[in-house]
């Protein structure tokens, strides 16, 4: 008997208008003891609402409407939410793609990591306190001891992420789903996360179900993969063959947008003289308050100097705390610097967003990573994007609504989502909502801080096409903070490798990634997953 066996899941959803939609289609697959199954598809291909209800869970405005959802013979649909509680944290348990947002910043970490046993009893608290401990090593975090005192904020977003999967392991599940737990990380501590994450799931013979648009972070960790669309099953087999033996249209068109397609040539005007949009020199900056050397308690950038010629793109790249979104941030006059300069078409700018001119911020946009925090959840879409159109072009009325609707073609959204509140899209749509609000300014420079984490590799690429698209006509420059370097590669001109605050080396797209000379370069290039199942496994400790 398998461990998860699903058969003719339905769930419906309630729409604006009050109409009820199937949005899983008779989904059927299953899950063997110690097996680890990804489902894959795009955003809104129904991944997540399917792993959810493996936990007898259904969004706000979903309910499951047909089928079974077994877990080790038990139909977790049909039992009463008493007996579903009982198994949460027990028999499964969650990992979720923000582990930022699964952790209480005022609580110490190890009081987190035991709350389920001490809420389901399951061991005294001395045992689970040692077998957090155990789990911490397990999971390679750093002074598995002691790391459990300290605060959310005082660990790193890779170790936050694996000490999710410690609260999540200790109650001794035998099913973990893992909600896009990579996603939000660099490619160098998603290595160091994979690898523990497999190594704790073989050690514990734990079956898991892996939701991920990552088809090379896929191919690291599943024995299978069920791949969906529009709420139903496409194909399914082992991952060897979903990889390299498709048999599915969509399936092989999932594959060919894994790397998007470098153009041929700059997307800039041709035959023209470089000439700096944005110039940078020797910027410092950090947070805290500035100390009698004039440098901040923490500094995250040291004499940072680069350019962006017109036309054309640069790519910063560099695991986290390299300095690369703070990089953005004072250039977008977010976080005024220590000591430095930026340019905007040869005339310096004010240090601080307010004393920059409406002209000079409409010209400079900047897209954020997290469009969760960026969008005012009490506004609807329409107004979102619209509101830059009054502020910068005084549009209004019909003229705004037309224009709204414009902007929301070019970032392929559905012109009926204009009356919804971000709450109600998925990760992938508010994100192309944070970038038509981007748009709606008609600037010069955009600032694109890792736009595609978020989004699976078809509508990444189908974003990235747009803004080659988009700046052929608007003769745009972009500035790409990534750790998605496949994405760098496929439309930057040049890239800026950040290590602690500094630049340690600057290429051109042509050279990515052989041609890097500078030892942290070189790794970070190495630890980008593949797709080759036998990929992590191949990569050396020094690496990860």
């Amino acid at each position: 008997m398998p461990l998860v066996d699903v058969r003719d899941l339905k769930v419906e959803a309630r729409t604006d208008a009050g109409r009820r939609i199937e949005i899983i289609r008779g989904v059927s697959f299953t899950v063997a003891e110690g097996e680890i199954t990804a489902l894959i598809g795009e955003s809104g291909s129904g991944k997540t609402t399917i792993a959810l209800t493996l936990m007898g869970h259904a969004r706000s405005g979903c309910t499951i409407t047909g089928g079974t959802v077994e877990l080790a013979g038990r139909d977790l649909v049909a039992m009463p939410e008493s007996g579903r509680q009982q198994l949460r944290g027990t028999e499964v348990a969650y990992i979720p793609q923000s582990a930022a947002a699964a952790f209480n910043p005022a609580q110490r970490l190890i009081d987190q990591v035991v709350e389920v046993a001490r809420i389901h009893r399951l061991m005294p608290m001395a045992a689970a306190r040692a077998k957090a401990v155990e789990l911490f090593r397990a999971l390679a975090l750093p002074e598995p001891e002691t790391i459990g005192n300290r605060y959310p904020h005082q660990v790193s977003g890779g170790q936050l992420q694996r000490l999710a999967a410690a609260m999540a392991l200790i109650g001794g599940p035998r099913l973990v789903i893992f909600d896009e737990p990579t996603t939000a990380l660099d490619v160098t501590t998603q290595i160091e996360v994979l690898r523990a994450f497999k190594t704790v799931m073989k050690q514990g013979s734990m079956g898991g179900v892996y939701v991920s648009h990552d088809l090379a972070v896929v191919a690291q960790i599943a024995d299978r993969i069920v791949v969906l669309k529009g709420g139903e099953v496409q194909e399914e087999g082992p991952t060897e063959a979903i990889l390299h033996c498709a048999r599915h249209p969509y399936t092989r068109e999932l594959l060919a947008a894994f790397e998007p397609l470098r153009s041929d040539a700059p997307a800039g005007a041709a035959n023209r003289p470089p000439r700096p949009v944005v110039e940078v020199k020797d910027l410092v900056a950090g947070y805290g308050p500035l100390g009698k050397d004039g440098l901040p308690f923490s500094v995250a950038l040291r004499k940072v100097s680069c350019r962006l010629e017109r036309g054309r793109n640069l790519g910063v790249v560099g695991e986290s705390g390299s300095g690369k979104s703070t990089l953005a941030r004072v250039i977008a006059g977010l976080l005024p610097p220590a000591s430095g300069r930026v340019q905007l078409d040869g005339r310096e700018l004010a240090a601080s967003a307010r004393g920059r001119s409406k002209d000079e911020l409409r010209r400079m946009q900047i897209v954020f990573q997290l469009a969760d925090t960026a969008l005012n959840p009490a506004r609807s879409v329409a107004d979102i994007v619209g509101r830059p159109l009054t502020f910068y072009h005084g549009r209004k009325g019909r003229a705004r609504e037309a224009r709204v609707d414009e902007l929301l073609d070019m970032v392929r959204l559905p012109r009926a989502l204009r009356h919804r509140l971000p709450g109600e899209l998925s990760g992938g749509q508010k994100q192309r909502v944070n970038l038509a609000r981007a748009l709606a300014a008609e600037p010069a420079v955009v600032l694109c801080d890792e736009i595609t984490s978020a989004l699976d590799s078809v509508v990444a690429a189908a974003v990235i096409e747009l803004l080659k698209e988009l700046q052929r006509e608007l003769d745009l420059s972009y500035i790409f903070i990534s750790h998605d370097l496949s994405t760098v590669q496929a439309i930057c001109d040049e890239v800026m490798v950040m290590y602690k605050g500094e630049v340690v080396e600057n290429l051109t797209a042509d050279q990515l990634p052989d041609g890097a000379r500078h030892a942290y370069s070189k790794l970070l290039f190495a630890s980008v997953p593949k797709l080759d199942t036998g990929w992590l496994d191949s990569v050396p400790a020094t690496v990860a």
